[in-house]
């Protein structure tokens, strides 16, 4: 009888230099299915993930793939094995073609030359397999992160592998790609293909994955299958509190109208939306994705154009035709992506908090380092930035102290009202969570926060208000005390 898993962990310990960074793992994972590995930043996801794929060696314990004991000493043992990895940061060489990365160092010969039509045509039977569309003769460097991440998946069906590994594969992809990539993913798994998933997305984990296994400082919590688990259970597996204490208490007081949206249309996105915003009040913005949230917003913002409609500052209508208008009149707008709209990640820290409001780091009209340090220094500080200096270039940083450098430079323009616009995505648990206080002390502060979120449970732990959006208009308005799963998602699928 055919073992029913495809890989066992028994016993898995790895240390380095002293620090125990796996202790004792022991889980197994089912032949053909999506098998998500759960756990925050440091939990030892990526250690035991690398011992599988070759590139780290365990100290002691057994991996058994198809019910027998395998060793692991290389990379090319895992391949062997049929084990692929897809890392965060893709492994291919951009000058090359989309063929070659897909065939490197195995290239098919005629003679002494490579035979580059068999090659071409067998990278386009391989991108055939998965249902992706891509010239095999583009370079990779002329590709999208989604297009370069097919090519990976393409590389890895080309070794003929049977247990894919998938860390955070969504992390730089827009919604249409992620749709696409899990479309592929339905059809690797039809195809008996085992694969893990990392992932910090709690609504992914819950659409694609069949089981999971929690991990919390280099120990293994738990594991089971996904329909017999709920999302409040696992964020207690992850970070071992419940949900109720990953929200903060609020104290804001919520004052006087600061801000009124009146039929605000733009492009076919955004239809006659009209929203105000109280002083001190965090209000919500939810709704499926596609529902025009963030356009909404970037047209107040100035960031999209507006065909019609108003804005009010205090009771005043104002002239918003731009960002540098917005901030102008004390608007800050951390974006949804914070690599490509929020961050220069070849910056450094401090570079990157004061370049939105230069004169704040000026003296007699000239750029001062030691100002500019000494307000970088205070937003460490009082964020509690993670990292070594602020001279660390950002892309070192993680993605939960990259978001707190884009907050940083928002707060340093020193804005009356601050949109969030999908603020934790991306980021584990533990880093949430600080996101959520610092979101929680700003309006106590007396701050107004407009917060965008598609995790539901961010909306009914954070909101005074929220505005839920459907097809570009706005569909229903429920108060902290309405708040519930089921209506946020009556009024975001139009009562469907």
């Amino acid at each position: 009888m055919e073992n029913d898993y495809i890989l066992e962990f028994r016993g898995i310990n790895k240390s380095f230099t002293g620090v125990k960074a796996l202790k004792d793992i022991s889980f197994q994972i089912r032949r053909g299915e999506v098998h998500a590995l759960m756990g925050e930043n440091g939990a030892g996801k990526s250690t035991l993930m690398k011992i599988l794929s070759g590139a780290y060696t365990k100290d002691s314990g057994e991996i058994l793939v198809d019910g027998k004991e395998v060793t692991i000493k290389n990379t090319s043992d895992s391949e062997k094995l049929g084990i692929a990895i897809i890392y965060q940061e893709l492994n291919l060489i951009p000058e090359l073609s989309v063929a070659e990365n897909i065939f490197l160092h195995r290239q098919p010969q005629r003679g002494i030359f490579v035979d580059w039509k068999q090659m071409n045509d067998h990278a386009a039977d391989v991108l055939k397999q998965i249902d992706v569309d891509i010239d095999t003769k583009a370079t990779v460097s002329s590709l999208s992160v989604a297009q370069q991440q097919m090519v990976e998946i393409a590389k890895a069906i080309s070794l003929n592998s049977r247990v894919l590994i998938m860390d955070e594969p969504t992390s730089a992809l827009t919604e249409g790609e992620t749709r696409k990539l899990f479309q592929v993913i339905s059809n690797l798994k039809k195809k008996g293909i085992t694969m893990v998933y990392i992932s910090h997305r709690m609504e992914e984990i819950f659409e694609i994955c069949d089981s999971y296994s929690v991990m919390r400082d280099g120990a293994y919590i738990a594991g089971g299958m996904i329909c017999e688990v709920t999302v409040d259970r696992l964020i207690e597996y992850m970070v071992g509190r419940s949900l109720s204490q990953v929200f903060p208490a609020k104290q804001n007081v919520i004052g006087d109208i600061v801000l009124e949206a009146q039929d605000i249309s733009s492009g076919t996105e955004v239809r006659n939306v009209s929203f105000y915003l109280k002083k001190g009040e965090i209000l919500g913005f939810a709704g499926l994705v596609g529902a025009g949230r963030t356009e909404t917003l970037k047209a107040v913002f100035g960031a999209d154009p507006k065909s019609k409609g108003m804005v009010k500052i205090n009771g005043r209508v104002v002239p918003i035709h731009s960002p540098k208008d917005a901030i102008h009149w004390g608007i800050g707008f951390v974006p949804e992506d914070r690599k490509r709209e929020g961050l220069v990640t070849e910056l450094s820290v401090m570079d990157n908090v004061v370049m939105a409001k230069m004169e704040n780091s000026m003296n007699h009209g000239l750029f001062s380092i030691g100002k500019a340090k000494a307000l970088c220094r205070n937003y460490i500080d009082s964020l509690m930035i993670k990292t070594p200096s602020e001279k660390q270039l950002a892309k070192y940083l993680s993605g939960g102290n990259q978001q707190k450098v884009v907050l940083a430079k928002w707060l340093n323009c020193a804005p009356d009202i601050i949109v969030l616009d999908e603020p934790t995505r991306g980021i584990d648990i533990n880093a949430k969570m600080e996101i959520y206080n610092i979101i929680v002390k700003l309006a106590k502060e007396g701050k107004s926060i407009i917060l965008v979120s598609s995790e539901m449970q961010e909306i009914i732990g954070l909101c005074d208000r929220v505005y839920v959006m459907c097809e570009g208009k706005v569909a229903g308005t429920l108060m902290k005390e309405e708040l519930t799963q089921e209506k946020i998602m009556s009024y975001a699928t139009g009562g469907r």
